[in-house]
């Protein structure tokens, strides 16, 4: 359960951060989409860990197999497998909270929903699982591009540092050219010297992922329970360590009045469109056309490097130390993921509009 995302363009994940793998079949993908092996792992290896001193240093390529679905390098139509095997396990890290709680990690939750849990990186629960989504993404991107629908996301904020600029003051593909992923020179240098200092530390620190969809087409998204900003508020909660998601003018629009929120449109040469954006390309549920653009907040990530008091599965008080291979700031590498789970949700929407048309 809760192991599937989407509709028609379906995807289902597998497997555990210390496991033999972790994978992803995708259901729907239609027939004859170009499957650029090349495209999927540069995807993967914006993710993959070990990428700077700002990341984790588990070792890990991503190097990626399809097993179906794919002949002479275009979908069939049928399942697509993809396994990427786990190479750099140090399952002995993990011994030591065998029996005992991590404070803020699914530790508890998992020992009490199912009544044992694979300790060993913390398992099904691990962000090691979404790679098999940075895969699945990277296919739905396929698919989108031949529809002129382009998604960028970017770091716009490390703990009390943010961006003050609106996306459409930035040059978003500079994003790559530093390793915070921030598409402000300036800016990135300042989000990586605190990550950095946080990591010597031993602590961890929160931040922003922002991310701008363009060339939707306008119609995608359902009127009441599924509605466009829904759903994509849906993929991005069910990230790791997704504590928030705003769309649009967000929690700032609640400060305007309807005067100055309102999007007026404007027919230009024939095509309808609005001089202003508050709405964030999506009203009534359903995108307009303009630029689909939100925000998702990432906690600090809760594994520490000092010790924590907790309890273990006796209720006894116990001293959680801090050890192994993790990220003093998640958002770097949730970049990609972002862009993913916004590639999974667009392209579902469209084959499901696909039905509705002549």
């Amino acid at each position: 359960m809760g192991n599937s995302f989407g509709n028609l363009f379906k995807i289902t994940t597998f497997g555990e951060s210390h496991g033999k793998a972790i994978g992803v079949t995708i259901d729907g993908c239609p027939p004859g989409i170009v499957i650029d092996e090349g495209f999927i792992q540069s995807e993967m290896d914006r993710r993959k860990p070990g990428q700077s001193k700002i990341t984790t240093q588990r070792k890990e390529p991503d190097t990626f197999e399809i097993l179906s679905g794919v002949f002479e390098g275009k979908s069939t139509g049928t399942p697509i497998a993809i396994v990427i095997r786990n190479t750099d396990q140090k399952s002995k890290d993990y011994s030591h909270i065998a029996d005992s709680f991590r404070p803020s990690h699914a530790d508890y939750t998992y020992d009490a929903k199912y009544g044992n849990r694979d300790y060993r990186g913390g398992g099904r629960s691990s962000a090691r699982e979404t790679a098999a989504r940075v895969a699945a993404g990277a296919v739905a991107k396929m698919i989108l591009k031949d529809l002129g629908v382009s998604i960028s996301a970017y770091v716009s904020g490390v703990g009390e540092i943010s961006l003050d600029k609106a996306y459409t003051e930035l040059d978003l593909s500079q994003s790559e050219n530093n390793i915070v992923r921030c598409p402000d020179a300036e800016m990135a240098e300042t989000m990586i010297s605190l990550i950095d200092g946080v990591r010597k530390q031993g602590d961890t620190i929160g931040g922003t992922v922002s991310c701008v969809i363009s060339g939707t087409p306008v119609g995608l998204g359902e009127p009441v329970f599924d509605k466009l900003h829904a759903v994509l508020g849906a993929a991005m909660l069910g990230i790791n360590a997704v504590k928030g998601f705003e769309y649009g003018s967000g929690f700032e629009g609640t400060k305007l009045r309807g005067s100055e929120h309102n999007d007026e449109f404007v027919n230009e040469g024939g095509k309808i469109k609005t001089t202003t954006n508050h709405s964030g390309g999506i009203q009534g549920g359903i995108s307009n056309g303009e630029d689909i653009y939100f925000n998702v907040a990432f906690k600090p990530i809760a594994t520490i490097m000092t010790d924590q008091v907790s309890v273990d599965k006796e209720g006894n008080e116990v001293m959680v130390k801090g050890k192994g291979r993790h990220d003093p700031c998640v958002v770097p590498r949730a970049v990609p993921i972002v862009e993913a789970m916004a590639a999974l949700v667009i392209a579902d929407f469209y084959l499901i509009n696909k039905m509705y048309s002549k």
